[in-house]
């Protein structure tokens, strides 16, 4: 049985890319409108077990979108998009969505992160909690809690602390850091690591401890 996807975009090439390729592989039927109003009206009146969406849109952009759908139903919606800066990224995680794929992205990647957010929202994939000392971080269901406290983290944060724990007691320099978490493409400053880290910190409270910093090397986590 194949899962029915709305993908809304509206560069025609793109999306004949992606029909094509999700078609190739059997288990995603793609429906595809190519501007805001035409996505919303579908998203309305039918039922998707995925929305794929792109943020700058003719009529009706995607982030407005993205709301009107999460105040119906809590069907998987991730975003593609060129739009790439934080802050772009940071408000469609504020606005619901399951993830952020920036562009340009390979077919393969976004066939398989679709996948995988259907199946997550089906509970079809087994939860595996990481374990750090007071710090449990579940990377399916995104939730962190420290010291048995529920912790609101942004996806940088998330993304840096998950990272730390699958690398529990060894030394992680800031470039590390900025490759893994950042991206290769990063331009900034390593100081923008120490930055969130100091976040990170902040929000984790005592847990916070947690983290090490290894003079004129980078960072650490420990059990305590």
């Amino acid at each position: 049985m194949a899962y029915n996807v709305l993908l809304v975009e509206d560069d025609r090439q793109i999306s004949g890319l992606i029909c094509d390729y999700f078609s190739s592989k059997g288990e995603l039927a793609v429906t595809a409108a190519f501007d805001g109003r035409q996505g919303f009206d579908l998203a309305r009146e039918n039922s998707y077990d995925l929305v794929l969406l792109d943020v700058m849109l003719p009529h009706v952009d995607g982030f407005t979108i993205c709301r009107e759908i999460r105040r119906r139903n809590a069907v998987p919606i991730l975003f593609i998009t060129a739009r790439g800066r934080e802050e772009d990224i940071l408000l469609g995680y504020d606005l619901g969505c399951d993830d952020y794929v920036v562009k340009p992205f390979l077919l393969a990647a976004l066939y398989a992160k679709s996948l995988a957010v259907i199946k997550r929202s089906k509970g079809m994939v087994i939860s595996r909690e990481m374990i750090c000392g007071g710090i449990k971080l579940d990377p399916v269901r995104l939730t962190v809690t420290a010291g048995g406290r529920e912790v609101e983290l942004a996806p940088k944060e998330f993304r840096l602390l998950k990272y730390l724990i699958e690398n529990k007691d060894c030394v992680i320099t800031r470039d590390t850091l900025l490759d893994r978490v950042w991206g290769t493409d990063f331009d900034g400053f390593d100081r923008v690591v120490d930055n969130h880290i100091k976040k990170l910190r902040k929000a984790l409270g005592e847990c916070g401890g947690q983290i090490k910093t290894v003079i004129t090397k980078g960072y650490k986590i420990t059990e305590k």
